[in-house]
């Protein structure tokens, strides 16, 4: 129970309440895009390492071999940054040309871009099934196993 006390205390101090009311709204409207993604991996940078964090949720030990590699978030800000606003809103926009732009502009490899999209819309989609269900995060966590996870990361 301390430990979620604690993750508890850490989202309070990082969190801002009117970035969590407008992700909510948006949530509620099924629209999640990457300026709102940016928004939420920077708040969660606050909190501490990813690694940290994950270690205090109950349910998390038994993803003991997950390991989290916090630079991959640098990597992360890094593209979305390299982005325009439009493809920010729509991810379809990203043809071939535009991910080697963004590649460029933020030093890492098409490959790179290629999986981010991929984890992005898993995420997308995961948001939406836990707006479409009731007690969505808690039949989310429990149909999540280890190679779900293993597919999910960067």
């Amino acid at each position: 129970m301390g430990d979620i006390l604690s993750v508890i205390e850490k989202a309070e101090e990082a969190f801002d309440v009117e970035e969590a009311e407008k992700l909510e709204k948006q949530l509620k409207k099924k629209e999640l895009d990457l300026d709102d993604y940016l928004a939420q991996l920077r708040q969660v940078k606050k909190m501490g390492s990813f690694s940290s964090i994950l270690k205090m949720i109950p349910g998390m030990n038994k993803f003991k071999d997950l390991k989290v590699d916090d630079k991959e978030f640098t990597k992360i800000e890094a593209i979305i940054c390299s982005m325009t606003k439009q493809e920010k809103r729509n991810t379809k926009l990203l043809n071939a040309s535009r991910r080697q732009r963004i590649a460029k502009g933020s030093g890492t490899s098409v490959q790179d871009i290629n999986k981010f999209i991929k984890s992005f819309e898993m995420t997308q989609k995961m948001m939406k099934q836990m707006q479409n269900n009731k007690g969505g995060m808690k039949k989310l966590l429990n149909g999540i196993d280890e190679n779900t996870l293993k597919n999910f990361k960067m």
